[in-house]
């Protein structure tokens, strides 16, 4: 999926200038979206640096972007939290030392929202009225990207964000998170809370066994981030039959194969097996949970600020 604002970026940063043909571009990357930068590098002959911690790259996917030409910088994140802070700082490193570097920000370029016109372009056009739109939260773009054009079209659009625990994108203090690929340490300029109906937090036992019941019952070979976005969009088509839905995964399988879908690997963490709850329980305030819980907090369009204010009493 991330192929789609990374191509979109580039292609915008040649036509300003900002970028020159096979010229040099670094990023901070969680994984996807550093891969999608690789596969277009290799293609279009752009040298590539990424930065990265060893909490979200392991070993195999990082033999596979230095194969397709990247170098790769990982950090050390013993917090587990993915270091965001200790990556942009290597990352303003390697641009103050090659000044014509670009960096494409995902997180805070508004052409990684933009990007996903495409995206709601082809939902209006195939799909025609949605009701609801239900997406994972990392950099914002793709659910606030895909969200905005929506709204345009269907005013009265309800948008679920789906995060995990300990990410503070809705307010939960940083943490150590089993769940990768959505949540952040950081809150990026492309969420726009203030877009947002209500928020989902995951944890990674019921993300892990709703990625195993897409590829079990759908032939859906996903990752867990696409399990716990599928996860929230069932309960919602439950509780809202009649009701339009449309879900974003944005990741497969493949890069978990030795993790989530491994039995030995899902036998060594505690906790493990989960069920998979039927519904999130909804709480009165921001309040983080265990990895085996699922929980829910109407947003209200409302910003960040508020929301922990209205938790502050202020």
């Amino acid at each position: 999926m991330k192929l789609l604002p990374a191509r979109f970026m580039l292609e915008r940063a040649e036509a300003t200038g900002h970028l020159q043909h096979g010229g040099p571009v670094a990023e901070t990357t969680s994984g996807t979206f550093g891969l999608a930068l690789a596969l277009l590098a290799a293609v279009r002959g752009f040298d590539l640096t990424l930065v990265s911690a060893a909490s979200l790259i392991d070993d195999r996917l990082r033999r596979r972007l230095e194969f397709l030409g990247a170098i790769v910088h990982i950090i050390d994140d013993p917090e587990g939290s993915g270091a965001q802070r200790e990556r942009l700082a290597q990352l303003h490193t390697i641009l103050e030392d090659r000044p014509e570097t670009f960096w494409p920000r995902q997180y805070d370029n508004p052409d990684n929202r933009m990007a996903y016109g495409r995206l709601a372009e082809w939902i209006t056009r195939e799909i025609g009225r949605v009701d609801c739109l239900v997406g994972c939260v990392g950099s914002g773009g793709s659910l606030c990207g895909t969200g905005g054009f929506l709204r345009e079209v269907f005013p009265d659009l309800t948008i679920i964000a789906v995060d995990t625990h300990r990410s503070v994108l809705f307010g939960h203090a940083p943490g150590r998170r089993l769940l990768r690929g959505l949540g952040n340490s950081l809150v990026p300029s492309n969420l726009r809370h203030e877009m947002v109906d209500e928020v989902h937090w995951v944890g990674a036992f019921p993300a892990f066994a709703s990625a195993h019941r897409l590829h079990h019952d759908h032939a859906l070979f996903m990752g867990p981030t696409s399990g716990a976005a599928a996860l929230v969009a069932a309960w919602y088509a439950r509780k809202h039959p009649d009701a339009v839905i449309f879900v974003i995964l944005p990741d497969e399988g493949h890069r978990y194969q030795h993790t989530v879908y491994d039995d030995g690997w899902l036998a060594a963490l505690e906790g493990w097996p989960a069920a998979v709850p039927d519904e999130p329980e909804t709480l009165a305030r921001i309040e983080a949970r265990g990895e085996g819980e699922w929980t829910r907090l109407v947003w209200h369009r409302k910003p960040l600020a508020t929301m922990i204010g209205a938790e502050r009493g202020v």
